[in-house]
């Protein structure tokens, strides 16, 4: 970890959060603890990590990009 006042390691998390806040929480009232966990749940499991495009990636959701580089990983080495 870096020094205190060194920005760089919340980066993620906050730019995490932000969009999460911005995507599934603002304007909604969840009724229970329960109900706000599944949101959550469902929005990382389901929504960033199945449709959600991410610039790192170039753009394709994470589950399309692994099965990309799972597909090309077993090209490679059938082509050895």
């Amino acid at each position: 970890m870096s020094r205190k006042g060194n920005c760089w390691d919340n980066a993620p998390t906050e730019s995490f959060f932000n969009s999460h806040k911005n995507e599934r929480v603002h304007g909604v009232s969840y009724a229970t603890r329960n109900e706000a966990t599944s949101g959550l749940f469902q929005y990382i499991a389901v929504f960033c990590n199945r449709s959600r495009r991410h610039s790192t990636l170039e753009y394709p959701p994470p589950t399309t990009f692994l099965q990309n580089g799972i597909e090309r990983q077993a090209q490679q080495e059938m082509a050895a």
